[in-house]
């Protein structure tokens, strides 16, 4: 994996300096790019020999674009080259990398919160502040379903997880118990 993140650094560090004053709109279309670029179908279907650098193009910016609206020209010219150059499979790396950047260069983290059941957005400004407070810091927060949790939430920042689910304090009775 060492190596995708290293074929990803130079498309993000560029991107990043080229996009310098929109970087919240770049991360947009970037990460819708990168779901796009994520379908093994289509990565699939960019290897074809069969299948030219135009092609590949206009099925990646129609499916890109069919939810969203067009994509931007920058968006689209980046397309371009990452496909020329054959780095089609890199982009989702290529979107976490520049994510990094973009957040270090705001102050902020991003952190994913894995919650049991849907949260409201009260409920997620509540979280958000008491995980800023324990962690020290901005957080970019984004919540994904998880219902093997059973209750309660695990937070992953960074490379901390704090995990506060049912789950969680069943798995450390159970080794309590055990020992």
């Amino acid at each position: 994996m060492a190596e995708l993140a290293t074929i990803a650094r130079p498309y993000a560090d560029a991107l990043f300096k080229a996009q310098g004053s929109d970087l919240s709109a770049t991360a947009v279309w970037l990460d819708r790019l990168a779901a796009v670029a994520e379908n093994a179908q289509l990565l699939q279907f960019a290897d074809s020999p069969k299948v030219d650098v135009a092609q590949v193009f206009d099925v990646m910016a129609d499916v890109a674009s069919k939810d969203n609206g067009p994509l931007p020209e920058a968006a689209r010219n980046f397309l371009r080259i990452v496909i020329e150059n054959g780095r089609l499979s890199a982009l989702p790396e290529i979107a976490s990398q520049f994510r990094s950047l973009k957040n270090a260069a705001g102050g902020t983290t991003d952190a994913v919160v894995f919650s049991a059941f849907p949260m409201d957005e009260q409920a997620l400004r509540e979280v958000a502040a008491a995980l800023e407070q324990r962690f020290g810091r901005k957080l970019d927060v984004k919540v994904e379903l998880d219902p093997s949790l059973i209750g309660g939430i695990r937070a992953v920042v960074g490379d901390e997880v704090l995990d506060t689910s049912v789950k969680a304090r069943l798995e450390q009775m159970k080794v309590a118990l055990i020992s």
